[in-house]
């Protein structure tokens, strides 16, 4: 038997409030029915992803959604999964990004896109702390830093001495780096990275991502106060979370915003 109208909303709500309070920090979660045709619209627009979300977006308009807010401000969508009937993925979450930024701090910024979600909120949990937020966190400490830390014009002699720190995916879900100044280090140190005796690098261990989390995220706003950049990247050994990409992003809906 499908599920009514009434079903799906009071199956999306609660998902998201359990989800809400699962995750790491403090999140609560409010949602968002059909009838808050103005809310959505908004909302649609902000969401931070050009893979499987905006594809689903282009296919299937939101027409509902539940938006989880943390403390500092940072916020998730979660909205129901349309795109197919026969899939054990219920749900789809995605970072919103900030209205309060310009346009302009989001070039260069890779979008930290959505991920598919069972309807076990728990295991949900474990996965969007795991991968999403840490992806998300990185990517918003990239565009506030880029608000104030305008990048350099081409030939500037400032792009020679902007130092960005890499955080690079291995695949045990570590993090490492190399190559990074005596400041940059004393901030990793500061923050659970262990330097490498042989490497010179530094590795931050995935065993516990809520640890992992919050040292990413502290890492990157420390870094940022010394004019640091940091950047997440994947490893090409490092599996990934989400479902297989989708077409180009050029091809998907206008609705959705692109940076």
């Amino acid at each position: 038997m499908h599920e009514n109208d009434h079903e799906v909303s009071e199956r999306l709500a609660s998902f998201a409030d359990v989800l809400a309070g699962e995750l790491p920090e403090t999140w609560n979660s409010t949602y968002h029915p059909p009838a808050h045709k103005n809310d959505l619209a908004e909302l649609a627009h902000r969401i931070w992803d050009l893979d499987l979300v905006a594809e689903s977006l282009a296919q299937h308009p939101l027409r509902q959604a539940a938006v989880l807010t943390r403390q500092d401000g940072a916020q998730l969508v979660v909205l129901n999964r349309n795109d197919t009937l026969d899939t054990l993925d219920s749900f789809l979450i995605a970072g919103i990004a900030p209205r309060s930024l310009p346009d302009e701090a989001y070039r260069g910024v890779r979008e930290p896109n959505g991920i598919a979600l069972s309807d076990d909120p728990f295991l949900s949990a474990e996965l969007v702390a795991d991968d999403l937020l840490i992806r998300y966190d990185a990517a918003l400490a990239q565009v506030r830093h880029n608000t104030t830390h305008p990048s350099p014009e081409p030939g500037d002699a400032r792009a020679s001495r902007a130092e960005r720190v890499v955080l690079t995916w291995q695949a045990d879900g570590a993090l490492a780096t190399t190559g990074v100044s005596e400041a940059a280090a004393g901030v990793l140190t500061a923050n659970g990275f262990v330097p490498g005796e042989q490497s010179g690098g530094y590795r931050l261990s995935g065993d516990d991502s809520a640890v992992q989390a919050r040292a990413v995220r502290d890492s990157g706003r420390q870094l940022d106060a010394l004019g640091i950049t940091a950047v997440l990247q994947h490893s090409s050994t490092r599996p990934t979370a989400t479902a297989p990409a989708a077409a180009p992003a050029q091809s998907r809906a206008q609705s959705v915003r692109t940076r």
